[in-house]
């Protein structure tokens, strides 16, 4: 990434690249770019990694104080983080929770940069994070089944790190291309497809205010 200009990383904690979530990310970086940051999309699912291993290396004095020591794939994604301006993350709910991959991701991302003296966060430089959440259950589903009053605590793991955390919420989404070729009578397809045809590019545009904005934010901050 080029010096200078706003940097912005996408983290795809979908197994499908550019299915709904995927789609959603780009579209959030998309409205970055228009402003001149400089983007970049990572897809989890292609990563070798794990989740936290609970070797407290991270909470132990010296060099290694605040960072994860785990050395594989997702080790240079982490340390890239801590030079980014900003976050757009995302994550289809199964189970009404984020992806297992999306929550290794966090365990490896916040946990070391919390501290266990006095509870606060070592990130010096707060940043910006934006959550999409993508789900098959509707609206009335996901309150239903209380998947906003989890998610929500979500956001707060990423606001008590690095500072500001909002959040877009997709439902209703559409599982498959054609769901004539699968066994899925549950679901109102009808509905689904008319959704997709008719709200989903409005979340789209939500997403892409989403990064416009945090550009536009950062230019007014360094303004100050």
């Amino acid at each position: 990434m080029k010096s200078g200009c706003m940097k912005i990383i996408g983290i795809n904690g979908s197994p499908r690249k550019h299915w709904n979530t995927g789609t959603l990310i780009e579209h959030a970086l998309k409205g970055a770019r228009s402003s001149g940051a400089e983007t970049e999309c990572v897809n989890l699912y292609n990563l070798n990694y794990k989740g936290c291993i609970s070797c407290f290396s991270c909470k132990r004095d010296g060099s290694g104080y605040g960072k994860c020591i785990v050395n594989d794939e997702l080790k240079p994604i982490l340390d890239q983080i801590t030079n980014t301006d900003a976050l757009i993350i995302g994550t289809p709910i199964y189970y009404g929770s984020a992806t297992g991959e999306m929550r290794s991701f966090m365990e490896r991302l916040l946990f070391p940069r919390k501290s266990w003296d006095d509870w606060s966060s070592l990130v010096e430089k707060k940043i910006p994070v934006g959550i999409i959440f993508t789900m098959g259950a509707t609206e009335y589903q996901m309150k239903q089944m209380s998947y906003e009053s989890h998610l929500r605590l979500m956001e707060q793991y990423f606001r008590d790190i690095f500072g500001i955390c909002e959040s877009l919420y997709c439902t209703n989404t559409v599982h498959v291309s054609d769901y004539s070729q699968y066994r899925m009578k549950y679901f109102d397809v009808v509905g689904k497809n008319k959704r997709r045809d008719e709200v989903f590019p409005e979340d789209c545009q939500k997403a892409y205010d989403m990064g416009l904005r945090f550009v536009q934010d950062f230019e007014e901050n360094k303004c100050l």
